[in-house]
């Protein structure tokens, strides 16, 4: 698989709930997540269930569809996720490796879209982004990232 993919934005917040904040820049820690985020500080919604999630990504293309389709308006800092990226096979990367600029990161699980994004955005989005609704990963490689690093396969 060639592909090429772009980090377009970086969202983190520091409690379950909280609005997600646009960072400029933002330090991946192997074991941990995003530094000041609330998965890495165990603040999340959903911090008291095992799973990988130490960075969540979506695809740009997943917001534009929802626009199109439904023409519902879901911004970077809404859907809940860490990383938005461009040009990148989400759905494909559940068990691969691949790198955001020099941080590898590792696909654990699709993620599952939840009532609580529903309540958070006034939407009923489950149905709507059943199958595309992000990729859950661990960090196998910690480091600095930002947006405009490339995106490809470890």
């Amino acid at each position: 698989m060639v592909w090429q993919g772009t980090l377009l934005s970086i969202h983190i917040c520091a409690a379950g709930g909280e609005s997600m904040v646009e960072q400029s820049t933002a330090f991946c820690r192997v074991g941990v997540g995003i530094d000041g985020d609330r998965y890495a500080i165990g603040t999340g919604h959903y911090s008291k269930i095992p799973d990988i999630r130490e960075v969540t990504l979506i695809e740009i293309e997943t917001l534009a569809a929802l626009e199109r389709d439904h023409g519902i308006t879901l911004t970077p800092q809404q859907h809940r996720r860490n990383l938005t990226v461009e040009a990148v096979p989400l759905n494909h990367l559940v068990g691969k490796q691949f790198s955001v600029g020099d941080v590898t990161l590792e696909g654990g699980r699709l993620n599952t879209p939840c009532t609580y994004l529903d309540k958070l955005v006034g939407q009923d989005m489950i149905k709507k982004l059943w199958n595309r609704s992000g990729l859950n990963c661990r960090i196998i490689k910690d480091g600095l990232i930002e947006p405009g690093m490339g995106v490809r396969p470890a």
